[in-house]
């Protein structure tokens, strides 16, 4: 499918506006970024420590990525009805609904209740998964990879945010440890609803003469679809995995809570702070190449990890893995949004958001079960085999 043909059916096209966006949807990135830094942090702590069986640790953090695909479908088509402001704001309800429960388990020591609170925070994620897309509704097709781009780059200050909640909180509630980090993700979701009622992204309408919607089979057989979403697949699935056994493998080789969160610190400083050029690097170099970067510093993730346990190699194997996850699935979203026109978006995104979350699901579960029988080394040796098939893909579609 042809940029121009896919300029013909937009509705218009303000760069003015979509910029206005993007600044308001950067805000509210930082906020559920915070948030989602949160419940990855401290997600398989809390679950490690409420869990008669150790293996399920990361169920929590599971939940939390299973919520998210539960609802990326009704939430585009929730939003297709009502709009994005509202369903972002819906969105972030969800988060605050979430804080509270999670809060209550701590409390009562309730492992599955838990779990539970973190599935419901996985909606405040799958809404707040539409904030990229949201950015390039009314952005030419030049502006789209820096809209994308940028609104990534409130994770930076999530980066920021998220860490320092827990260091400051944890004991906030005590003896109910890291139950008072739920108590600000809550306060951040009341604001975050507040931020996003300043979004104006226009309701579509079908139009007469306007393209007619494909199935959606139709649009998934393309080559370009494929490509693109089972990049997006990897490249979020290879971070969570890792990702998601990294503060549990730190304790467990003597390092404290304040180092994992200092480490994960570093990996979101990693997956946002290249927003502020990705999209320049896509419009020079192209997205192909881009994702295939991407792919490669997942790739040096592994290997550097492999090399041992210290704090050194930690940190640098997750600003790795943050740094490929940006270039890989910023890439692979702009990559998406070539695939589709205006009258197909939410059936599309939904789609490959359900996808992609699915994929994260499996990997956080698998996460946890490699750790705990096979160790840390294995958490690492299995990205390998899935940056191969997507590097494979590259190459089938150039």
């Amino acid at each position: 499918m042809s940029q121009p043909a896919l300029l013909a059916e937009v509705e218009f096209v303000d760069d003015a506006l979509a910029r206005r966006n993007t600044f308001i949807l950067a805000g509210a990135q930082m906020f559920f970024g915070a948030s989602a830094i949160v419940n990855i942090a401290l997600g398989g702590l809390i679950g490690q420590a409420l869990a008669d069986n150790k293996a399920l640790a990361t169920v929590p953090i599971t939940t939390f990525v299973l919520g998210t695909a539960c609802a990326t479908i009704p939430a585009s088509l929730f939003m297709k009805r009502v709009g994005r402001r509202v369903g972002f704001m819906c969105g972030a309800g969800f988060g605050l609904t979430s804080a509270l429960l999670a809060i209550v388990a701590i409390y009562e020591g309730q492992f599955w209740l838990f779990a539970l609170a973190t599935f419901i925070n996985g909606f405040y994620q799958a809404f707040a998964q539409f904030y990229r897309f949201a950015a390039a509704d009314v952005a030419s097709p030049d502006f789209k990879p820096k809209a994308i781009s940028w609104v990534m780059v409130g994770g930076l200050a999530a980066a920021f945010l998220g860490p320092q909640i827990i260091v400051t909180t944890r004991d906030l509630l005590a003896p109910a440890l890291f139950a008072g980090a739920y108590v600000s993700i809550a306060a951040l979701s009341v604001v975050a609803i507040g931020l996003l009622s300043f979004v104006n992204l226009p309701i579509r309408r079908e139009t007469v003469g306007q393209t007619k919607s494909r199935p959606i089979t139709t649009i998934m057989a393309q080559p370009k679809f494929i490509v693109a979403v089972v990049c997006a697949m990897l490249s979020y699935g290879i971070m969570n995995l890792v990702m998601t056994a990294t503060p549990i493998a730190m304790v467990a080789h003597e390092f404290g809570v304040d180092d994992a969160a200092y480490v994960i610190q570093w990996h979101v400083v990693a997956m946002f702070g290249p927003g502020f050029f990705t999209g320049s690097l896509i419009h020079r170099f192209g997205v192909r190449r881009v994702i295939v970067a991407g792919l490669l510093l997942l790739a040096g993730c592994g290997v550097v990890a492999l090399m041992g346990v210290g704090i050194e190699h930690f940190w640098l194997a997750l600003v790795l893995l943050g740094l490929g996850w940006n270039f890989g699935f910023v890439g692979a979203t702009t990559l998406v949004t070539e695939t589709y026109f205006p009258s197909e978006r939410a059936k599309v995104q939904a789609a490959n958001d359900f996808l992609v979350f699915g994929t994260v699901a499996l990997a956080s579960l698998s996460s946890g079960v490699l750790l705990q029988v096979f160790g840390w080394a294995s958490v690492n040796i299995a990205l390998f085999p899935m940056v191969g098939v997507a590097l494979i893909l590259i190459a089938w579609l150039a």
